[in-house]
């Protein structure tokens, strides 16, 4: 009788383990970091089944890039060094990629949204008015603990509600966008990632939602402000952190976070991480020209330069899906790439140099010069295939007319497929070729 029980063990042991072998979105238990799911994957909790193509589904995503963009345009106009809890801008309709974590103790799951232009965190909390089914309960958390507007956490955070004296809890109430707001508390509890836990981690506990333009289950931010993840997280992570963000055809899989130099690529090219004293929460780089095969596009170098004073410059970013450029550097860019690549061309969505896909072996690669770094963007970050017909686009477009913006993005289609190092401790960014998935 023992033989059968050990025999049967054996085999749901191995059953169990053949199961997460054959399933790509079983959560990694090694502890070398951490799931990155696109939201319009298999593996998100947010995916919806569809038909639509790869096209289709980036244009989607992109449609909501000029409200990005409005919102990053803001960030480098203001003179505040300070941690939003809350923005007056719609960031927060902004939903590409989702991390999975783990809130209070016991640990309960959630899936926040990345984002490497924002510092602050923010979940809805239990009973939350306009919420969705999943929240966050800090009843049941044994190391949930409130913030008041005595601690330093409050002074960190703009938008929150403190009168001058007492020491009430931190408040914050918020509309954005035109259509939406939301209002909670300040507060602080165990944030569980990978094998992980960080201590007391301050974020905002949502109450009320109006609208819908929010993320579900919140948003992790992973900025460079008082009250990020690197900033809370101290020695941990030792100020360093990477993502690989996979391809949005690869529907079955998801890419990988990894917090704290070990893990993370031996040799990699790096570029000086920039600094602005007016938005130190976005991550700048040095981009110094753009070529478009064998040429080396003509656009001036102040387009291109980097000023803290208007804010322009160009910053690697998580939460735009397509790279833009300011007009000029656009422009340039895609005119050098019509005179090698063969006519006529015509547009689709945010795309205006769409061509016979019987061209694209003619089609030059885009290369972008950063200081110390020459990146050439492999065919699939440059190029997208339309469903609608045999035609390939230039997968990168100018900042939207209505944007007042004076920065160029590197977006997250350029990113895929590529190990993005972030090593603010030594202000440098590192770029390698990696699949991610």
């Amino acid at each position: 009788m023992d033989m059968r029980i050990t025999t049967l063990f054996f085999f749901a042991l191995l059953l169990i383990s053949a199961t997460k072998a054959d399933d790509p979105c079983a959560s990694q238990s090694d502890g070398s970091g951490v799931s990155v799911i696109p939201v319009y994957s298999k593996c998100s909790p947010f995916n919806k089944p569809n038909d639509d193509s790869l096209a289709n589904t980036v244009l989607k995503m992109a449609s909501k890039d000029p409200e990005r963009l409005k919102y990053l345009a803001s960030l480098v106009a203001q003179k505040v060094t300070s941690a939003p809890i809350a923005s007056g801008q719609q960031l927060f309709n902004i939903a590409n990629y989702v991390v999975r974590v783990k809130l209070g103790t016991p640990g309960q799951v959630m899936f926040m949204v990345l984002d490497t232009s924002y510092d602050a965190a923010w979940v809805p909390c239990s009973e939350c008015t306009g919420c969705s089914n999943t929240t966050f309960s800090p009843k049941t958390s044994s190391t949930y603990g409130s913030l008041d507007c005595s601690m330093p956490q409050c002074s960190q955070a703009r938008g929150l509600s403190c009168p001058a004296t007492g020491s009430t809890p931190c408040l914050f109430n918020q509309s954005y966008g035109g259509d939406s707001s939301f209002s909670g508390t300040l507060v602080q509890d165990s944030l569980g990632l990978g094998n992980d836990v960080v201590p007391n981690y301050a974020f905002g506990c949502v109450s009320s939602i109006s609208g819908g333009s929010i993320p579900p289950q919140g948003l992790l931010g992973l900025g460079r402000g008082p009250l990020s993840l690197l900033s809370q997280s101290g020695s941990l992570y030792s100020g360093v952190f990477s993502y690989c963000l996979p391809s949005l055809k690869s529907y079955y899989f998801s890419g990988s976070l990894k917090l704290g130099p070990s893990g993370q690529p031996k040799s990699i090219r790096t570029t000086p991480l920039l600094r602005n004293p007016h938005r130190p929460s976005l991550y700048y780089v040095n981009l110094t020209g753009v070529s478009v095969g064998r040429v080396l596009v003509p656009i001036a170098p102040e387009l291109l330069a980097f000023d803290p004073n208007t804010g322009s410059g160009t910053i690697i970013d998580s939460g735009t899906v397509v790279t833009r450029f300011v007009q000029p550097v656009y422009t340039a860019i895609r005119d050098e790439f019509r005179k090698q690549v063969t006519g006529p061309f015509s547009s689709l969505g945010v795309f205006d140099t769409c061509f016979a896909a019987s061209s694209e072996s003619v089609a030059p690669p885009v290369k972008l010069h950063f200081t110390g770094l020459d990146l050439t963007l492999p065919m699939e970050n440059s190029l997208i295939h339309s469903s609608s017909g045999p035609l390939a686009c230039l997968a990168m477009a100018a900042a939207p007319n209505n944007v007042n913006s004076v920065l160029n993005i590197i977006a997250t289609l350029q990113q895929q497929n590529h190990r993005i190092v972030f090593d603010v401790t030594n202000s440098l960014v590192g770029i390698a070729r990696e699949l991610c998935n």
